[in-house]
């Protein structure tokens, strides 16, 4: 099994500088740890003289660490906002795999995945359905024995892309909670249990009879955790995987902004799973080290080139070829002399 991030985790990556060292320091969104330090460690292989240093924090202090400087680049899950846009003027988003966020649960004696709907779950992160016998739950999941046992919420501490992307959908398909709760990084929790990363969500479930909790795919997948299938929009019954991520992202694909922020959450398509959500490197237009502003703009070009091909065997969907393109062409507006 692959080793799990349970804090700090520093990826190694080199670009040819002559005989000089160069190190790039980064933060941000723990949803795409495992697949940079992936691309960290393959592009190492290839150039081998500047360090890439990423620290998996979660997507709210990655922005806030590239507003304030302390990095050189972000990484997030859900776009930064207006707001954060305006007061950070010339920051890229750049997407570069696409993941699926799924319901993680911990259930004694099921011996099949549950279903769950979106209102379903809106329901039970509302603190409205409080046990796993619920009616609501069991009209979704026929003829499975459901216990009477309390639903313990396990959510996040953090400021967090991987809520950005559960809240977003949650939004888009309860009105109650995009009124009380709303979409965003970080939001005031109605009921349950805090956890700072996908690895820390993942071990309160792990470790809570009756708990209910969200992570990026990958982390449900090295835990062993059982996960739900989820019902789209057109009332697909749909499991988390890359080819249903790959659905949801090729309606979005051909209506691409040109900033690339860009919800697909909830998107239609029989075969569409419905809480994925493209991931993003946070990148200045103009940074003031221009050497390391080079360096990294290479080291993007190959992630979203012979990189993608790394994606699908850690749980990602490798992105569209005409958003790679659009891509390309957008890192022409970094500066880099």
């Amino acid at each position: 099994m692959k080793r799990i991030f349970t804090g700090l985790a520093v990826a190694v990556a080199t670009v040819s500088l002559g005989a000089q060292t160069v190190q790039i320091n980064g933060a941000g969104a723990t949803f795409p740890a495992p697949i940079y330090t992936k691309w960290f460690s393959e592009y190492n292989k290839l150039h081998p003289n500047v360090q890439i240093n990423y620290q998996p924090v979660g997507s709210g202090a990655g922005i806030k660490q590239l507003m304030s400087k302390t990095v050189f680049f972000g990484a997030s899950d859900g776009p930064m906002t207006n707001e954060q846009m305006l007061a950070a003027p010339g920051v890229m988003h750049v997407p570069t795999v696409l993941g699926a966020v799924v319901p993680i649960y911990h259930v004694a004696g099921l011996a099949q995945p549950l279903t769950f709907s979106g209102p379903v779950l809106a329901d039970i992160f509302l603190g409205k359905i409080t046990k796993w016998n619920d009616p609501a739950i069991a009209k979704l999941n026929a003829g499975v024995n459901l216990p009477a046992t309390d639903i313990a919420v396990a959510h996040r501490s953090d400021g967090s892309g991987t809520t950005y992307i559960w809240c977003d959908y949650l939004a888009k398909v309860s009105p109650e909670w995009k009124k009380t709760v709303g979409v965003a990084t970080s939001v005031k929790w109605p009921t349950g249990i805090a956890a700072a990363r996908n690895d820390g969500v993942a071990a309160i479930v792990s470790q809570t009879q009756g708990a209910i909790g969200y992570v990026e795919l990958i982390y449900a997948l090295q835990t062993k955790t059982a996960y739900g299938n989820v019902i789209n929009m057109n009332g697909k019954v749909v499991k988390a995987s890359v080819d249903a991520v790959t659905a949801a992202a090729n309606a979005a694909a051909s209506k691409m902004p040109a900033d690339f922020r860009v919800s697909i959450t909830n998107a239609p398509g029989d075969d569409v799973y419905p809480i994925s959500s493209f991931t993003w490197l946070l990148l200045e237009k103009d940074p003031k080290d221009k050497a390391q502003s080079k360096l990294m703009v290479d080291f993007v070009k190959w992630a979203l080139t012979d990189g993608q091909k790394f994606a699908s065997d850690l749980g990602y969907a490798p992105l569209p070829k005409n958003v790679v393109d659009m891509e390309l062409k957008a890192l022409t507006q970094i500066k880099v002399q």
